[in-house]
C-alpha cells in the first residue's frame, strides 16, 4: 500500500491509496463517517482497472490529519479486539 498526497487544506483532504480498492477503502470510509467532525468522506475508483482509490475527506471542527489518526485507531482496535475472540475460539 502507497499513499499519495494530492490535496491537504485545513478541512480537506485528497490522497490515493494506491494497491487497494474497495476492501481497505470503504473501511475506512465506514469508520471516518462515525465521527462527528466529518462532514464529507468518500472515495472513488477511477477507472475498472486502475489498482488505486482516490479518497476525498472534508471535517468542521478537527483537523483531517486528527480524524484519520481517530479512525485508524478505531480500526485497530477493532482488529485486535477480533484477533482476541478468534484465538478464543479456536483453541
Amino acid at each position: 500500500m502507497e499513499i499519495e498526497l494530492i490535496k491537504n487544506n485545513k478541512n480537506m483532504v485528497e490522497f490515493s491509496i494506491k494497491g487497494e480498492r474497495h476492501t481497505f477503502s470503504n473501511l475506512l470510509k465506514s469508520r471516518l463517517l462515525e465521527d462527528k467532525s466529518v462532514e464529507f468522506a468518500s472515495y472513488l475508483l477511477e477507472h475498472p482497472t486502475d489498482n488505486s482509490a482516490k479518497f476525498i475527506l472534508a471535517t468542521k471542527g478537527k483537523t483531517p490529519k486528527k480524524a484519520l489518526e481517530d479512525a485508524i485507531k478505531k480500526i485497530d482496535d477493532d482488529l485486535s479486539e477480533f484477533e482476541d475472540l478468534i484465538k478464543k475460539a479456536v483453541k
